[in-house]
């Protein structure tokens, strides 16, 4: 399952107001030290996407990924876009040395 709030879309739709609409892709990023954390990018289609359409905005997300993190929700706060999903992850934050100030 994938959701995407009514703020988030309209957020989005925003962004692409005087721009050329491209698909966003959901994906895993893994790095810095604060850990894993699901995240957004304009992005292509590839071959093991799933593909999710969503008010004229289209959705990426590999596969695999899907399986393991359903459901995964889009959602929009004061500091911006927010994915969240059913993995569960580290925060590598209280170790890294950053006194907490990762992000």
């Amino acid at each position: 399952m994938f959701t995407v709030t009514e703020k988030a879309q309209k957020e989005i739709k925003a962004f692409f107001q005087d721009k050329e609409i491209q698909p966003i892709r959901i994906f895993l990023n893994q790095s810095g030290c604060c850990g894993s954390q699901m995240v957004m990018s304009l992005d292509e289609k590839r071959d093991n996407d799933s593909t999710f359409k969503v008010d004229g905005i289209e959705y990426l997300i590999d596969r695999d990924l899907m399986k393991q993190a359903q459901p995964i929700n889009v959602d929009y706060a004061s500091k911006g876009f927010i994915v969240t999903s059913n993995l569960k992850f580290d925060s590598g934050c209280s170790s890294c040395g950053s006194g907490g100030s990762c992000g």
